[in-house]
């Protein structure tokens, strides 16, 4: 397998819900079937909203912006408030007003938004001091929003923003039409059978943000469960591996959240999932971060040490495709290659295949499958299927259903 091919093939922005997804995704089950493996892909709908006219203006000059997908449509206007934090003073400012944050929103932040009586909000991207003004286009999630109302939201550049709160901008009226349909995005699932009727579950995300074309987020997990494919595809193997490259991680982790919606009478057979997000890397560290007992953190630090590759274990969350199979009570584990920002980004223009190391997406994927051959192949999982109270209690505040103690 030509692991810079995978790369050249999907040197794209392929984002949730579009063509250009639905592309790659044929693309990945193209290369399981060259491998041998049958693949298939499994639909799933996704909110989409097509922005047909937005407009901002601050003080009555406009300004550059882009609109949140499937915000609503309408017109809105009232004084800028600009809030870095959600403190219960900054709230009590924000009734009536045109609120300009410094971060996103998820279920709780947003819900006390609307309990303030903020009429729109604002959001920014970027650096100041990059050549570039991009600006994201994002959505208003879904399980951000629940049951509340939904108001006008925006998104502007960060140069942008200072220069509002620099020139003390008193009034924003923010115009946005935009049609919102159900879309459609997939999983693309494949599997290689084992002795037994229980499986693992290997999963990475193949969608990418607006901007990035995804090399490293995360082109190069898909590249690691390919790799991982081919190095077992002819071994005899006591459990089975179900390879699930998830659609729409991107928006909230939807893809893995259909599946182990989809499949949820088959889960009590999955014995652990295995997540790959973001490896081979020419800079950063290898983690493990695992969603299930400790002994499993501690396995994987003993057989890092075993065959010579660094890994730092631990337990905990990790904000991708393994937290829907932990909720369902699936042992689960992510594994990464972190690289900073400064020299591998995320998320924007700069996630090219030149951050990537073709040699050391080898090495990471040479020991991914040794350590999926060991479970693969014992006689039974030794992994317990009980999730720990902590993560349990993490699980609850990332998925929304508690608040995070401060």
């Amino acid at each position: 397998m030509n692991l810079k091919h995978i790369f050249e093939s999907t040197d794209f922005v392929h984002a949730s819900g579009t063509k250009e997804e639905l592309q790659v995704a044929e693309f990945l089950k193209s290369q399981c079937e060259e491998l041998g493996v049958p693949a298939h892909l499994e639909g799933f709908r996704v909110a989409m909203g097509d922005i047909e006219e937005v407009h901002l203006l601050a003080d009555g000059q406009e300004i550059p912006c882009k609109a949140l997908s499937c915000c609503g449509s309408g017109v809105v206007e009232g004084e800028l408030y600009y809030m870095p934090g959600m403190d219960p003073v900054s709230l009590a400012g924000a009734k009536d007003k045109i609120v300009l944050l410094d971060q996103g929103v998820g279920f709780f932040s947003y819900h006390d938004l609307m309990k303030a009586g903020a009429k729109g909000l604002i959001f920014q991207y970027g650096n100041v001091h990059y050549p570039n003004t991009d600006i994201d286009q994002r959505d208003l999630r879904e399980a951000a929003v629940g049951e509340e109302r939904k108001v006008l939201c925006a998104m502007i550049h960060s140069g942008q923003a200072m220069e509002l709160v620099k020139n003390k901008v008193k009034n924003i009226r923010l115009e946005i039409f935009q049609h919102e349909y159900d879309g459609e995005s997939h999983n693309v699932i494949a599997e290689i059978p084992g002795k037994r009727e229980e499986y693992i579950v290997l999963s990475a995300h193949y969608d990418t943000t607006s901007l990035s074309h995804g090399a490293y987020d995360n082109m190069s997990g898909c590249a690691g469960l390919l790799g991982i494919m081919e190095q077992l595809k002819d071994k005899e193997l006591n459990y089975g591996l179900r390879f699930v490259f998830c659609g729409s991680e991107e928006r909230g982790l939807l893809g893995s959240k259909a599946y182990v919606r989809d499949h949820e009478s088959e889960l009590e057979k999955a014995a652990l999932n295995i997540n790959l997000d973001m490896i081979g890397t020419y800079l950063g560290k290898f983690i493990a971060c695992v969603s299930a007992e400790d002994k499993l953190a501690h396995y994987i630090s003993y057989m890092a040490a075993e065959v010579g590759f660094p890994v730092e274990a631990k337990q905990g969350v990790y904000s991708s495709d393994s937290t829907p199979f932990a909720d369902k009570s699936v042992p689960a584990l992510s594994f990464a290659r972190l690289a900073s920002s400064n020299v591998a980004p995320i998320h924007c223009r700069y996630d090219l295949m030149e951050v990537m190391s073709m040699e050391q997406l080898q090495k990471d994927i040479d020991f991914l499958a040794k350590f999926t051959e060991r479970f693969a192949n014992a006689v039974v999982c030794p992994v317990s299927r009980e999730i720990p109270e902590k993560i349990k209690t993490e699980l609850d505040e990332y998925l929304f259903r508690k608040r995070k103690e401060q």
